[in-house]
């Protein structure tokens, strides 16, 4: 998701950069900038950015019902109901389907059958650099869970109908915003809607 900067829009401007924090999970990088001013004159500034792998969220629906992952959000500390979601860690080639089908299985035990692209977009463009592609999982085969180490034991599952699901984003149940997003994008394709 690289979409060319507009010229005539002002930018910051990295002076130098350098790594403050790593673990297997992210970078947290830290830049010394140079922000516009309407005097012409930059003025210094700092940035932190964390920087993350481009990951999925997927949209599983068996015709009836989306399927939910549950689990206790450290940094929030609350429940949260999302969509599937995760990035691609490791040292092969970056593939956003395989990325969101190994999300799929890994935290519902689903294959896909069907897979379609709904679009790309940012998780927290004002912090960090990570990207995720939003997708529509249909034609479902249940398989066995196969949940990362760090998830093993953690997540809560939950089918939910079409109107349910919109009823948990109305009443503030479902705060993730990745989730929100894309099930904004599946709802406008039509997902769960009635024949008329």
């Amino acid at each position: 998701m690289t979409a060319p900067a507009d010229p005539d829009q002002p930018r910051a401007r990295r002076v130098s950069s350098r790594e403050a924090y790593r673990n297997p999970w992210m970078v947290v990088r830290e830049d010394v900038i140079e922000r516009p001013h309407p005097d012409g004159t930059p003025r210094p500034g700092m940035y932190a950015v964390v920087m993350k792998p481009h990951a999925a969220v997927v949209v599983p629906f068996d015709g009836t019902h989306v399927h939910l992952v549950g689990q206790h959000r450290y940094p929030l500390d609350r429940w949260s109901w999302e969509l599937p979601q995760g990035a691609h860690h490791d040292d092969g080639p970056d593939d956003p389907e395989a990325t969101a089908r190994g999300e799929l299985r890994e935290e519902t035990g689903f294959e896909a059958g069907t897979l379609v692209r709904l679009a790309d977009l940012a998780f927290a463009p004002g912090m960090s650099d990570q990207t995720f592609t939003a997708w529509l999982a249909t034609d479902l085969r249940p398989g066995a869970l196969q949940p990362d180490a760090e998830e093993e034991g953690m997540l809560r599952h939950r089918a939910v109908t079409p109107d349910a699901l919109d009823a948990m984003v109305d009443d503030g149940e479902v705060v993730d915003a990745a989730t929100v997003a894309t099930w904004l994008l599946a709802r406008r394709r039509g997902l769960g809607a009635q024949p008329s």
